[in-house]
């Protein structure tokens, strides 16, 4: 008997089939493989909302198998391939590293396995998807393209600086958006003429030595850059910044929510809680080629105020008048 992917093989049809049309057997659970390259946090709980909301709950009638590389990148390539040798009906890739492995892996069978993907950088410059309206090929998904938000945290920072003081960026090395996160805040800071330090750390040793390493490079105000390593440390992130009594702006709510004094950028739990609702569409027969990716269209400003009279210091009144929500 020939097997329903073969037969779809034999057929000759499109690249990649929708998973309505990968022939699930009634009685069978779809089975979504989770791919991140962070550790396992409450973002999930966002993203299994929207498949919800989108018809389909966990263990009724959908299966999810889960993959974490926790902040250890090299890992995502054996990650993907067991998500593929289990033949999963479709990957969810979060965070832009996880994207580039999926996108690979993904296009190891025929048909290729939809990728819904959730990242911070552009989807068309990465070369995952032809553009933001037709995608085109087997990826589709969420983008917060957080990188083009540099100038606006930097200067945001600046109000609390009295002299002139560093600023300084944190970025991990091993992320390869690193560079270009770097490189639009460095920019920004030759603009306005702002000092800038640069920080990594890809690891919780290095992250205890970059806070430790402030005072000494004469800094003043931080800005922790967008990653998915980071993602998972925002505790740590926060309590290392009032322990050395430095405003620190970190890249998502969950930082001012976990102590941290403010952050800027898109909702990722909005941005989480959007890819389960594509996902519950390709689920039902939609096709990734012409799902256009979407881009969140509010970016939040979140103060904690109890961490600013902590710290002692003053918050600048266009921060005050600006906040979108502030933590009391």
């Amino acid at each position: 008997m020939i097997r329903r992917r073969q037969f779809i093989m034999l057929l000759g049809g499109a690249a990649v089939w929708p998973v309505a049309a990968r022939g699930q057997q009634p009685s069978k659970l779809p089975v979504i493989g989770f791919l991140s390259a962070a550790s396992p946090s409450l973002l999930v709980s966002a993203f299994l909302q929207g498949l919800q909301e989108a018809g389909y709950t966990e263990q009724q009638n959908v299966r999810i198998e889960y993959r974490y590389a926790r902040g250890a990148y090299q890992q995502l390539p054996a990650l993907a391939a067991e998500l593929v040798d289990m033949r999963v009906d479709l990957i969810v890739a979060a965070g832009t590293p996880a994207v580039r492995v999926a996108k690979t892996a993904s296009t190891r069978p025929t048909p290729a396995i939809p990728v819904i993907f959730s990242m911070a950088s552009d989807p068309v410059a990465e070369g995952f998807v032809a553009s933001l309206n037709r995608p085109g090929g087997n990826m589709t998904g969420i983008t917060s393209i957080s990188g083009s938000l540099a100038p606006k945290r930097l200067d945001l920072m600046r109000g609390f600086l009295h002299d002139d003081a560093a600023i300084a960026i944190l970025v991990n090395p091993s992320n390869p958006l690193a560079s270009a996160e770097r490189r639009d805040t460095e920019a920004a800071a030759r603009a306005v003429g702002q000092r800038l330090e640069v920080l990594t750390a890809s690891s919780v040793g290095e992250i205890d030595q970059a806070f430790a390493s402030l005072k000494q490079r004469g800094v003043r105000a931080l800005i922790i850059a967008a990653d998915i390593f980071y993602y998972g440390q925002m505790q740590r992130l926060a309590t290392l910044a009032a322990q050395q009594l430095v405003p620190t702006m970190g890249p998502l709510r969950d930082f001012p929510a976990e102590g941290g004094l403010l952050s800027y950028g898109a909702s990722i739990s909005e941005v989480n809680r959007q890819s389960g609702i594509v996902v519950g569409r390709v689920l039902k027969g939609a096709r990734p080629a012409e799902l256009p990716v979407q881009q969140p269209t509010k970016f939040e400003l979140v103060l904690n105020l109890k961490t600013a009279r902590a710290l002692g210091i003053e918050v600048p009144a266009t921060v005050l008048a600006t906040a979108d929500e502030v933590i009391e």
